[in-house]
Protein backbone atom coordinates (compact mmCIF):
# COMPACT_ATOMS: atom_id res chain seq x y z
CA UNK A 1 0.00 0.00 0.00
CA UNK A 2 1.47 3.30 -1.07
CA UNK A 3 -0.33 6.59 -0.91
CA UNK A 4 1.18 9.91 -1.81
CA UNK A 5 0.42 13.46 -0.71
CA UNK A 6 1.81 16.72 -2.01
CA UNK A 7 2.39 19.79 0.18
CA UNK A 8 -0.61 21.98 1.03
CA UNK A 9 0.21 24.68 -1.53
CA UNK A 10 -3.05 24.82 -3.49
CA UNK A 11 -5.32 27.72 -2.43
CA UNK A 12 -9.09 27.46 -2.44
CA UNK A 13 -12.07 28.41 -0.32
CA UNK A 14 -9.94 30.39 2.13
CA UNK A 15 -7.47 27.61 2.92
CA UNK A 16 -4.59 25.60 1.49
CA UNK A 17 -4.98 22.09 0.07
CA UNK A 18 -2.96 18.98 -0.74
CA UNK A 19 -3.75 16.15 -3.12
CA UNK A 20 -3.82 12.54 -1.95
CA UNK A 21 -3.44 9.67 -4.44
CA UNK A 22 -2.86 5.93 -4.54
CA UNK A 23 -0.63 4.09 -6.99
CA UNK A 24 -2.60 0.87 -6.46
CA UNK A 25 -6.37 1.49 -6.65
CA UNK A 26 -9.20 3.89 -5.94
CA UNK A 27 -10.49 1.43 -3.33
CA UNK A 28 -7.23 1.78 -1.40
CA UNK A 29 -7.44 5.55 -1.76
CA UNK A 30 -11.04 5.71 -0.49
CA UNK A 31 -10.25 3.50 2.52
CA UNK A 32 -7.21 5.56 3.47
CA UNK A 33 -9.02 8.87 3.05
CA UNK A 34 -11.85 7.65 5.25
CA UNK A 35 -9.36 6.54 7.91
CA UNK A 36 -7.98 10.10 8.20
CA UNK A 37 -11.40 11.74 8.20
CA UNK A 38 -11.68 12.95 4.62
CA UNK A 39 -15.27 12.83 3.37
CA UNK A 40 -16.03 11.09 0.07
CA UNK A 41 -17.17 14.42 -1.38
CA UNK A 42 -13.48 15.48 -1.29
CA UNK A 43 -12.74 12.90 -4.04
CA UNK A 44 -12.24 14.51 -7.44
CA UNK A 45 -11.79 12.16 -10.42
CA UNK A 46 -8.51 10.54 -9.28
CA UNK A 47 -7.48 12.19 -6.01
CA UNK A 48 -8.70 13.58 -2.73
CA UNK A 49 -8.42 17.25 -1.93
CA UNK A 50 -7.03 17.28 1.61
CA UNK A 51 -7.20 20.47 3.69
CA UNK A 52 -3.99 21.64 5.30
CA UNK A 53 -5.20 20.69 8.80
CA UNK A 54 -5.41 16.99 7.77
CA UNK A 55 -1.96 16.88 6.15
CA UNK A 56 -0.10 15.74 9.29
CA UNK A 57 -2.67 13.01 9.92
CA UNK A 58 -2.21 11.69 6.38
CA UNK A 59 1.57 11.57 6.78
CA UNK A 60 1.31 9.99 10.24
CA UNK A 61 -1.01 7.34 8.80
CA UNK A 62 1.56 6.44 6.15
CA UNK A 63 1.13 8.72 3.13
CA UNK A 64 4.47 9.51 1.52
CA UNK A 65 5.30 13.18 1.08
CA UNK A 66 6.19 13.99 -2.54
CA UNK A 67 6.19 17.05 -4.75
CA UNK A 68 3.24 17.74 -7.03
CA UNK A 69 5.07 16.64 -10.20
CA UNK A 70 6.11 13.35 -8.58
CA UNK A 71 2.54 12.78 -7.40
CA UNK A 72 1.15 13.20 -10.93
CA UNK A 73 3.93 11.01 -12.35
CA UNK A 74 3.13 8.15 -9.95
CA UNK A 75 -0.61 8.47 -10.56
CA UNK A 76 -0.09 8.40 -14.33
CA UNK A 77 2.39 5.49 -14.19
CA UNK A 78 -0.17 3.48 -12.21
CA UNK A 79 -2.79 4.07 -14.92
CA UNK A 80 -5.08 5.86 -12.46
CA UNK A 81 -4.86 9.41 -13.84
CA UNK A 82 -8.23 10.82 -14.94
CA UNK A 83 -7.74 14.26 -16.50
CA UNK A 84 -10.76 16.57 -16.72
CA UNK A 85 -11.22 15.94 -20.43
CA UNK A 86 -11.31 12.13 -20.02
CA UNK A 87 -14.45 10.42 -18.65
CA UNK A 88 -14.18 8.43 -15.41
Amino acid sequence: MTLYIDPPTWPGHGRMWSHLVSDVSYEELHAFAESIGCPRKAFERDHYDVPEHRYAAAVAAGAREVGSKELVHRLTAAGLRRPKHRPA
